[in-house]
């Protein structure tokens, strides 16, 4: 079969082959997928470039979900057929025109349904429902502050926070994607790089403070947040995006670790807040009901109407560079998508 196979870090122009390997198997527990849409997502961008710890030593297939028929079944997972259309979470491996997933990250798509929007329901949308909707409660009238909005999970967070009846507060980088947001029910969307988003939530709340943040950029992003949340408030974190504009050495570690700053039990203790970690390769490993669960209510709220993505673009699987820096140049709205 054909894949995408990361040969070295660096540019995505320069960091990718075409290759034939071998086909995968589907052990017990998984569902062998012919893959027709993969979706990027920015921890794709990290692993090309060296930034992502759990990336599989080179060479190595990435992408973490596909869209596609179901190909062959282990023993366990009788629950498919061959032929059933499904969306699939990879362990890495989906770029590639057949992937394999354990049957527990799997829900079968109805007849009809769009192949493009459902890349975007596996690990974006799953990765705002777990947070949202798993980990923390959402309450009606709580403060919500969106790092990213205009992303993928972003925008899948937007529409969580509005569903649950908070007052929304996203913040992007351009005049076009604070529109979006915008248009997605946030109440309010700030330009962060021409504003201090924290001068700009004071002036917003006045004497309130927010009752979550979810935050993906990591660094003094997070410190400055977490700043920001009043009694009762907690702050979800799943990601850095702001390390993958360093180059990865020594002093830009150091630069990371120092922006979160310094926290300690008992500091969060006395200002009953809370920091909780989102990292949705090691629920599909440990947690793998977890994952189950997350997925079928993603799915069942996507058919209701509830969950909306938006997909960005879609590139054909030759041009997969293009599609890398589409997401990596920060223009993209939605969701990236990827077709063979």
């Amino acid at each position: 079969m054909k894949a995408i196979v990361v040969t070295k870090e660096g540019s995505a122009a320069e960091a990718f082959e075409f290759q034939d390997i071998p086909k995968p198997s589907p052990s017990a527990n998984q569902v062998l997928i012919k893959v027709s849409h993969f979706g990027l997502n920015y921890a794709d961008i990290m692993a090309r470039k060296g930034l992502y710890n759990d990336r599989p030593p080179l060479p190595c297939v990435l992408g973490y979900e596909v869209v596609g028929e179901v190909e062959a079944v282990g023993e366990n997972a009788k629950r498919y057929e061959v032929g059933d259309l499904v969306l699939g979470f990879t362990q890495f491996g989906g770029y590639a025109e057949y992937a394999v997933a354990d049957y527990r990250g799997v829900v079968q798509l109805a007849h009809g349904t769009n192949r493009e929007e459902a890349t975007a329901l596996a690990t974006q949308y799953c990765t705002a429902w777990f947070s949202a909707c798993h980990m923390i409660n959402l309450h009606k009238g709580d403060r919500v502050l969106v790092h990213a909005a205009a992303g993928g999970v972003g925008t899948a967070l937007v529409q969580i926070a509005k569903w649950k009846g908070c007052e929304v507060i996203g913040t992007a980088s351009k005049p076009e994607k604070l529109e979006y947001i915008k248009a997605q029910g946030a109440d309010h969307a700030i330009n962060y790089q021409t504003h201090d988003f924290s001068e700009e939530l004071k002036r917003i709340l006045g004497e309130d403070r927010l009752d979550i943040v979810f935050d993906p950029v990591g660094g003094s992003n997070f410190k400055k947040s977490i700043q920001m949340l009043g009694s009762g408030g907690r702050i979800v974190t799943f990601g850095a995006s702001e390390w993958s504009n360093s180059n990865g050495g020594l002093m830009a570690k150091l630069k990371l670790a120092f922006g979160f700053g310094f926290l300690h039990p008992i500091g969060l203790l006395m200002k009953a807040k809370a920091v909780i970690g989102i990292n949705m390769l090691r629920i599909g490993e440990n947690k793998p009901d977890y994952l189950q669960q997350t997925i079928e209510a993603v799915y069942e709220h996507y058919q209701k109407g509830i969950l909306k993505p938006t997909v960005d673009s879609v590139f054909d699987a030759k041009d997969i560079a293009k599609a890398h820096e589409r997401l990596e140049g920060r223009g993209s709205i939605g969701k990236v998508v990827v077709k063979w």
